[in-house]
């Protein structure tokens, strides 16, 4: 891909910066922030911003209000923790558009903060075509423009693709965007081998691309969560009432045949938790995969056989790639196999990559977190990524070759 121009190329003293963020954080029913990984990790492009003398204008969406505006769903618990990492106030808008958010964005002088509320309360944000106008404002706030929102940057929405065109050579990456290419970039491009990448996560069809692709990178591929039990049906193993897709046997029994051809080891759970129903109090028994599992029974974890097999080969990696649970993960009593491995990726010496949010609650529930290379903040972005070698949000940056108009 392109080299892109970096928020440090830009002429930022005086100037009003528009930056996308990724600020779509988990929030209890009390409406308090339970992870903020994707505020602080913003936190290094913002300050750059302040400290350069620049003012700021921060966007991000939170959640899926389907275009319309839901209280529940508002930045504002954001705008009072940002306030507090910032040490100083952060100014909240009424909205993200409109005349209001204009004349608040007209007095911001260089050091001070401002945040737009929830894009995604106009649905213009998801579908640009139903109002160019809607960029057009949001481009209006600001002088020059960045994008350190790397979990949208595979949506081509207003405020990540549409907006860039009112900001000619003036379209940057920002700090986190720019590490998470690099880490990706380097484990797809030029990764130390042996490369080996662990996908998990509930259904094949969402990540049957990903594996596909994976197959020409990796030498060897590491498959759980629900996704297994499709290729088990796909090997003539009954599965029980495990979650599986029978509409994709075939691109299963596809996927192991070219990891066959092309010599990739394909692991798959040689063994299986089984309970009857998804529940902290449900009985449990561990089944051989050989076995198959039994009518009423359902595959909510990797077994122990699984966990010491995976853990094994895992040993000599020098690089690993992991999206996806291995398990029923949100259940304390299924999410054994994938903290498992959580722990075992943290004990390699190797460049360890993870994405999407239940993998990056595993590695931060057995506390590892600082002994992983690089927890990216974005799971959709990353398989798409690792899948076409490009993203859209991305693809509309400024080249880095081009020079910045003051």
């Amino acid at each position: 891909m392109t080299e892109k121009l970096s928020i440090r190329d830009l002429p930022i003293s005086g100037k009003q910066v528009l930056m996308r963020v990724d600020f779509n954080v988990p929030l209890d029913k009390e409406y308090h922030i339970t992870n903020d990984t994707r505020i602080s990790s913003a936190l290094h492009s913002i300050k750059y911003v302040l400290e350069q003398g620049g003012s700021l204008v921060l966007m991000s969406h939170l959640g899926r209000p389907k275009g319309k505006k839901n209280p529940e769903l508002s930045l504002i618990p954001v705008s009072k923790l940002l306030s507090k990492m910032l040490g100083q106030e952060v100014l909240m808008a009424p909205d993200c558009i409109g005349e209001e958010v204009q004349q608040l964005a007209d007095t911001l002088q260089p050091g001070q903060v401002m945040l737009l509320e929830n894009l995604r309360f106009h649905s213009a944000e998801e579908h640009p075509n139903e109002d160019p106008s809607f960029a057009q404002q949001l481009a209006e706030l600001g002088e020059l423009y960045v994008n350190n929102a790397f979990g949208t940057a595979h949506r081509s929405h207003s405020s990540t693709v549409a907006i860039t065109k009112y900001f000619p050579g003036k379209s940057a990456a920002g700090f986190l965007l720019e590490k998470e290419i690099q880490f990706l970039g380097s484990a797809v491009l030029n990764p130390q081998r042996p490369f080996y990448a662990i996908i998990g996560g509930a259904k094949i069809s969402s990540k049957i691309g990903v594996l596909r692709s994976l197959l020409s990178k990796v030498d060897g591929l590491f498959i759980g969560g629900g996704m297994a039990y499709t290729f088990f049906k796909a090997q003539g193993i009954d599965v029980g009432d495990s979650l599986h897709e029978d509409d994709l046997i075939p691109e299963a029994q596809k996927t192991l045949q070219e990891a066959k051809e092309r010599n990739v080891d394909l692991f798959l759970p040689i063994d299986n938790v089984v309970a009857d129903r998804i529940s902290d109090d449900a009985a449990t028994q561990v089944v051989q995969t050989t076995d198959s599992i039994p009518q009423g029974k359902m595959g909510v974890d990797i077994g122990p056989h699984t966990i010491d097999l995976f853990s094994s080969k895992l040993k000599d990696a020098k690089t690993v790639l992991w999206n996806g649970p291995l398990g029923v993960f949100e259940v304390g009593k299924f999410s054994n196999g994938t903290k498992a491995i959580a722990r075992t990726l943290a004990n390699l010496d190797a460049v360890t990559i993870v994405g999407g949010g239940d993998s990056t609650s595993a590695i931060h529930a057995v506390g590892y977190a600082d002994r992983i290379s690089h927890i990216s903040t974005g799971g959709g972005a990353s398989l798409e990524y690792i899948e076409y070698g490009k993203l859209p949000a991305i693809e509309a940056l400024t080249d880095a070759a081009v020079k910045v108009l003051e």
